[in-house]
């Protein structure tokens, strides 16, 4: 039997998280750049990981995270990839790689100079259920404030998700705008990282949205979609590991996962 009141902010947290990862994963899916949330992930990750070495503990690591998602994501909204005759996934690749690179090699020096590197693995892997309050405040700002971007820049943002060089030929300031929302991505997926850690997020922010886009068509039907998908998936995840004893981390990716692959078989049996 699960204790609702102590289980609260772990529910409220794992909704939150899977809510506004579904959101992000509109645009992101949308745009054919999956790789963009393990990217910032893992720029959350290196950046909390030196400021572990630096001395930092606990919810201090939230700060030099956000600072190495959010360098980042500037550089990612700042670089456009057809003036610099590059792939966007080319970009990515390189981004997504040099990050996991200092993440790692800042792991190995806990070890060189004899510091305990629990704080900064709780990121890697996750624990949803240590979410507290206080984080659940963090990541409801951090979901307001994406949620009040997209609201007020809706139309400039479907027409960066359907083609970038188009919007900027119709005069949307498409760098300003989307660069704006890299940087809310950049923050919620900083606070979102305690739900299933930063190596497996990607699906969550993948999979709800690859099953909305299964589903339904036009960009406010799939936000909602996807957000809903997030949210079932964050809190379901919870609730079957808690009845199982499972890593709750793992179960909401596989729910994410299987949520996608009943989206998948009944949006082929519709086009049939």
């Amino acid at each position: 039997m699960i204790d609702l009141v102590f289980w609260a902010p772990v529910m409220t947290g794992g909704a939150l998280a899977g809510a506004s990862s579904g959101v992000l994963g509109t645009f992101i899916v949308g745009m054919r750049i999956p790789f963009l949330g393990v990217c910032v992930a893992h720029a959350a990750l290196a950046g909390a990981v030196f400021g572990g070495l630096a001395g930092l503990e606990g919810q201090q690591l939230l700060l030099p995270a956000l600072a190495g998602a959010v360098l980042t994501a500037l550089a990612l909204g700042l670089l456009n990839p057809q003036r610099a005759h590059l792939d966007d996934n080319t970009v990515l690749s390189f981004l997504f790689s040099a990050t996991m690179g200092l993440a790692f090699l800042g792991i190995g020096l806990y070890a060189i100079m004899g510091r305990s590197d629990n704080d900064v693995r709780s990121l890697l892997w996750g624990s949803l259920n240590f979410c507290r309050w206080r984080d659940v405040r963090l990541m409801l700002a951090a979901s307001t404030a994406l949620a009040i971007y997209v609201v007020l820049f809706f139309k400039e943002l479907r027409a960066i998700l359907f083609s970038r060089a188009d919007a900027e030929a119709s005069g949307i300031r498409a760098t300003a705008v989307w660069t704006g929302f890299l940087i809310l991505t950049a923050a919620t997926l900083t606070v979102n990282f305690q739900t299933v850690g930063g190596l497996m997020i990607y699906s969550l922010i993948c999979n709800p949205a690859a099953a909305a886009f299964q589903l339904t068509r036009g960009c406010g039907p799939v936000l909602a979609l996807a957000a809903v998908f997030g949210a079932a998936s964050g809190l379901g995840g919870f609730l079957i590991a808690a009845g199982t004893d499972l890593p709750s981390g793992a179960v909401i990716v596989l729910v994410s996962s299987a949520l996608l692959g009943v989206a998948a078989m009944i949006g082929h049996r519709g086009r049939r």
